[in-house]
């Protein structure tokens, strides 16, 4: 039998598509009778109403008449109040099952804060890990809650699932886990898109994906604009950079941050550029990644400059990476003398790694391993 699913995600199902979303939309596909509950981030109310947000829209809505429904949760309750806190988004999501009639469903979690729902629901669960959250600077008592819940999932859950090799090494060393990397949809970015109104005229070096201090190296950004001051550098993706950050960037008069711009229309700003950038910071945080873009910059074959991080490394087709130290002159070479673009063939598709995961999902449901606990290393 055909389970549906719960998914208690880091993203909300938005316009602008990542792992999650691609994965859900192929396991729909594979199984017609198949219901899925996504559960995106809590709407905070105390910061909401400080910051004057409103919440995204209703609580629960259909994404797909009978068959995807996108919850997001009320978060009445401050972090302090601990426990108390994660039960309401509990009862919420237990509501929220009801309402739509899911029979049986298996547990995805992806957002480790419902690791107490394998308890409150005996569910049988996956637990995909996608980022390597504890290597990031959180403050003392977050790291302490990440770390706890994150032992509580590898101990209970019945599979694991993670998206890179490091990741792989990591919690490898606390219980088996199976190996799922990102993929493409490679004829979405290889049909010809018209270039996007807003993309500058003349050079452009593009990057496309989430603008985070954790992630982009602003400083990289800042001398290239200063190096290639005929050209213009453009960001794409949502923004989530620090006021100082952002206060850099528009200092520079040739970088436009455009902000984020629904998933069908990525693949233009990737054919139009003169050439993809990925200035990702080197650390261990970033070396737990299996970006997608790396997939969807093969896909497309338009001349790319990485630093030298897992998904790019080694250089191939169209990728070609360089240390922090000389990663402004190679792009910089790159735009003078554009070599052709050099598409990849034979890439990694959607439905391919969406019918693994789909063992995987099966095999929760067949058994419930005991692991013992166990510390997750760096």
């Amino acid at each position: 039998m055909t389970r549906d699913i719960i998914v208690c995600s880091l993203e909300r199902w938005d316009d602008v598509w990542r792992r999650n979303q691609f994965l859900v939309r192929e396991l729909l596909a594979l199984h017609p009778e198949r219901r899925v509950l996504f559960v995106a981030p809590a709407w905070d109310a105390m910061h909401g109403i400080v910051n004057r947000r409103p919440p995204p829209g209703p609580a629960l809505r259909t994404v797909e008449i009978g068959r995807l429904w996108e919850l997001t949760p009320r978060k009445w309750l401050p972090r302090l109040a601990g426990p108390f806190a994660d039960r309401s988004l509990y009862r919420q999501v237990g509501t929220a099952v009801q309402r739509v009639g899911l029979t049986r469903p298996v547990l995805w979690v992806n957002d480790s804060v419902y690791a107490g729902l394998v308890d409150v629901t005996g569910y049988s669960t996956v637990y995909d890990i996608t980022d390597d959250w504890l290597l990031l600077p959180f403050p003392d008592r977050e790291i302490v809650r990440r770390r706890a819940r994150e032992a509580s999932l590898l101990r209970q859950a019945a599979e694991v699932v993670v998206c890179s090799e490091n990741l792989a090494a990591s919690r490898g060393r606390a219980r088996p886990v199976h190996l799922i990397p990102n993929a493409v949809d490679a004829d979405a970015f290889r049909r010809p898109a018209p270039r996007p109104l807003d993309l500058p005229a003349g050079a452009t070096a593009v990057y496309v994906g989430t603008l985070h201090d954790d992630r982009i190296d602003v400083d990289l950004v800042v001398r290239l604009a200063a190096a290639v001051h005929r050209a213009t550098v453009v960001l794409v993706g949502p923004n989530c950079l620090s006021r100082t950050s952002q206060q850099r960037l528009d200092a520079m008069p040739n970088v436009r941050v455009l902000g984020s711009r629904p998933y069908a229309t990525v693949p233009a700003y990737l054919q139009h550029a003169s050439v993809v950038i990925v200035p990702h910071r080197v650390t261990p945080f970033t070396a737990s990644l299996d970006p997608i873009k790396a997939y969807e910059c093969e896909a497309v074959g338009t001349p790319t400059v990485a630093t030298p991080l897992p998904g790019f490394v080694p250089d191939r087709g169209c990728i070609r990476t360089a240390a922090p130290g000389a990663w402004v002159e190679a792009v910089r070479a790159m735009i003078e003398e554009p070599p052709a673009a050099a598409p990849t063939d034979g890439l990694p598709t959607w439905r391919d790694r969406a019918r693994v995961f789909d063992t995987v999902l099966q095999a929760a449901v067949r058994h419930r391993p005991s692991v013992g606990a166990a510390e997750p290393g760096p």
